[in-house]
């Protein structure tokens, strides 16, 4: 019997699944409830792959269409195992695999200045018109705020940055850091809502490009500055210095090089804020597929391994919220837009790209569904006395924010002034 069939009558206990082997032979696994998946292979090799390491050769086969589904989609095939392998457990060869890449996940996430700027070209200087197809009007590509699971997505993604400017008190004329700044949509926030000076940092060309038409179009380009340039490479001191969605490119390695970067940076009574995807279980490893194909030196952090870095910097942390299910809301609304226009990304991209965006984004969203994944911000302060004694001027903030937003305000004041 093919050990592919043998793990899958291991793993596979509940749900409706039928595997199809190349020579067009049929098994079905699970309980036969829920949604029917079928998944026919195309050749013997892929059969050995996918026992042995499923985590890559799964995502490998579809991409290369040498694993199709026949009936059902990616995110049923994907949450089907997902939901099995947590009561089972991982087969054998792939708890060995997942220790050696522990043991050496140092080495993957060296990201030294040249090596960083690499990894961040090979995700974000594709073709713009990619992401154009299903992200919101702002370009932003990190987890929304859902205030309610009814807001879409474009709104969820202004109150995410309404909740990050609230949460560094941003006053006008104060000089803000944006390290890694996207495609300038929060600098350009932090400029108009609260009439900061703001410099944003990336390693993209394609993203510096264009958050500097965006700043210029917008007569904004004297005020928001974008620059290509490493965090390590910056040396002005400023009243507020924020991260969103760049932390997870860091690498292990180099976590308390980057705080020690954010202390010397920050100004005595200035306010930093962190925001990152994270783990709610202990210390692991990229997923690697994530690793090899999307995110080159990336990692997911447990708050265990962040926290220490920030304290040994000599970084007080003011405050940290976890954001559950916001970055599923996020992944969701962006599948569903970039699969309303595949024939377009197709055209663009090519088969295989749209088969690893597909797997990409609903292997994400999963993650953050049954597999422990989480969104922090961390709020940081060097003096104690940096901000008021309770969170109320968040809200205060973040209120008076929408107002402006929505036409019916003043720039903001800081809350209680």
């Amino acid at each position: 019997m093919s050990p592919l069939w043998l793990l899958l009558d291991r793993v596979v206990t509940s749900g409706n699944l039928t595997f199809i082997d190349a020579d067009g032979r049929a098994r079905t696994y699970g309980d036969n409830t829920g949604p029917q998946v079928v998944v026919r292979l195309h050749d013997k090799p892929v059969e050995w792959r996918i026992a042995l390491d499923p985590g890559l050769a799964i995502a490998e086969a579809f991409m290369d269409a040498r694993l199709n589904l026949e009936q059902g989609s990616v995110y049923e095939f994907l949450e089907l195992l997902i939901r099995n392998t947590q009561r089972t457990g991982p087969p054998g060869s792939a708890r060995l695999l997942d220790r050696m890449r522990y043991a050496t996940r140092w080495a993957r996430q060296y990201n030294p200045v040249g090596r960083a700027a690499r990894n961040a070209s090979h995700h974000y200087d594709i073709p713009p018109e990619i992401y154009d197809l299903f992200l919101d009007p702002d370009w932003q590509y990190s987890c929304a705020y859902f205030p309610h699971e009814n807001v879409d997505l474009a709104e969820a993604q202004r109150a995410k940055k309404r909740h990050i400017a609230a949460k560094l008190r941003v006053s006008p004329g104060q000089d803000v850091l944006d390290i890694g700044s996207g495609w300038g949509g929060l600098g350009l926030s932090l400029a108009q809502l609260a009439d900061a000076r703001v410099t944003g940092i990336t390693l993209s060309n394609e993203q510096l490009r264009r958050a500097r038409e965006r700043a210029k179009k917008m007569g904004l380009d004297s005020q928001v500055r974008f620059e290509l340039r490493d965090y390590r490479k910056v040396e002005e001191k400023f009243d507020r210095i924020v991260s969103v969605g760049m932390f997870e490119h860091v690498g292990v390695n180099h976590y308390q090089e980057f705080f020690n970067q954010v202390y010397k940076l920050l100004k005595d009574d200035g306010v930093a804020l962190l925001h990152s995807i994270g783990r709610s279980d202990t210390p692991g490893i990229t997923n690697p597929f994530i690793e090899k194909y999307i995110f080159p030196g990336g990692y997911i952090p447990s708050l265990s391994e962040v926290i220490p870095a920030i304290e040994r910097a000599g970084l007080v942390v003011a405050d940290i919220e976890i954001l559950r299910l916001h970055y599923a809301h996020t992944l969701r609304a962006w599948r569903d837009a970039f699969m309303a226009r595949r024939d377009e990304a197709k055209r663009l991209m090519g088969e295989r790209f749209c088969r690893m965006w597909e797997f990409y984004l609903a292997g994400s969203e999963l993650a953050f569904r049954y597999q422990g994944m989480m969104v922090f911000q961390i709020q940081l302060i060097k003096q104690v006395d940096a901000l008021p004694l309770t969170r109320d001027y968040m809200v205060e903030d973040e209120r008076r924010l929408e107002a402006i937003e929505a036409g019916g305000g003043q720039r903001p004041r800081l809350a209680g002034t």
